[in-house]
């Protein structure tokens, strides 16, 4: 079945099944998603679990995420939507979230942060200001991608008791009106890890099942217990392919943690994220068709956690020059974070090639 819509009901559509409980509070561009999300619950629409989701509004961003936390405690999946001052909010919350392993997604409309003055345009600092949270990013380029990819979050972060951030354009994605094919949502509903599911309600707090929670403890223990989480990190690229395989089945389509798109033999390439890969797929088949060059684009799709071994596995062994386009601005670094990652991947394998650093589109 195919379905004009933006990405921002592309989003809802499929976080909708998954979701039971969403805490919301409005912002731009990402504003359609809770409404949707609030829509169809108040027409009765019912989730994978066969009930409405419970749609909380808060007073603030900080005040929905502290409501999704206390959610998740309660062993209830929990979602919520936001972007750039809002998402910055909810950072205090997702530290806690990532570090008590609870199966949270936030669906992000990315967009700039105001600094010397306000802009309601789509960048990325949001989404790279929360790269230390210990959320897994996944990001979408297109709005049919986001149709196929937001399940992906989700069932991943059931999964892999690590919460995402389901990321795409603010505007140039959640906006954009196209044709999409709709996924079949039932036969994503199959792919749900029932084992995973069950325990992480199992550890919801229970009177009856009383647990410690919230302690204070000295750097000895606060350390094993952080190093304690990377096992779970390490499983979550392998976690997440495995998803994008079963959801290759159900689509016909072709997605991996990084996708590779041109020449085999390129000898140039970007590394991009976001819907400028859109654009670059054009540029691509232009100056290889046309002007017999050898050049390449790698999408990005999982940011966080990095993966060298699926970077690497698609990257064309011929490169031997690589341009790095980062949607945002860091001040005093000597690299934007896109640039930093790829830079330590490559250096590892292959120093000869040269790694370019950019910044596009604030």
């Amino acid at each position: 079945m195919k379905k004009i819509m933006d990405g921002n009901e592309a989003a809802s559509y499929v976080s909708y099944n998954f979701t039971e409980v969403a805490g919301i509070y409005p912002i731009t561009p990402a504003s359609p998603m809770a409404e949707l999300t609030d829509k169809w619950s108040s027409e009765g629409k019912l989730n994978y679990f066969g009930t409405p989701v419970k749609v909380v509004e808060m007073e603030s961003e900080a005040g929905a995420a502290g409501m999704v936390h206390g959610s998740l405690q309660a062993g209830a999946l929990t979602t919520t939507y936001t972007a750039s001052q809002g998402l910055l909010l909810m950072i205090p919350n997702m530290y806690k979230i990532a570090g008590e392993m609870l199966p949270c997604v936030i669906n992000v409309a990315a967009r700039s942060l105001a600094t010397h003055a306000l802009s309601i345009f789509g960048d990325h600092q949001d989404v790279y200001a929360t790269r230390a949270t210990g959320f897994a990013i996944l990001c979408s380029s297109s709005v049919q991608q986001v149709m196929d990819l937001t399940g992906v979050c989700h069932l991943s972060a059931i999964k892999g008791r690590i919460p995402f951030i389901n990321f795409f354009d603010g505007f140039r994605t959640s906006h954009e009106l196209q044709k999409v094919e709709v996924i079949d949502t039932l036969k994503l509903k199959d792919l749900i890890d029932e084992k995973s599911l069950t325990m992480f309600r199992e550890r919801a707090m229970n009177p009856k099942k009383p647990t410690i929670r919230g302690t204070a403890q000295n750097e000895d223990i606060y350390f094993q217990a952080t190093e304690v989480r990377n096992s779970y990190y390490d499983k979550i690229p392998d976690i997440v392919n495995d998803y994008m395989e079963e959801i290759n089945k159900i689509t016909g389509r072709n997605y991996q943690p990084f996708n590779y798109y041109g020449s085999e033999n390129a000898t140039k390439v970007i590394v991009a994220m976001g819907s400028v890969c859109e654009t670059i797929k054009d540029t691509v088949d232009y100056l290889n068709n046309v002007k017999g060059e050898n050049v390449g684009l790698m999408e990005v799709h999982l940011y966080r956690p990095f993966s060298a071994k699926y970077f690497l596995k698609v990257l064309p062994k011929s490169v031997k020059k690589i341009a790095v386009l980062d949607r945002t601005k860091e001040h005093g670094a000597t690299g934007e974070p896109l640039f930093l990652d790829v830079v330590e991947t490559i250096k590892e394998v292959d120093a000869r090639v040269n790694v370019y650093g950019g910044r596009y589109g604030l």
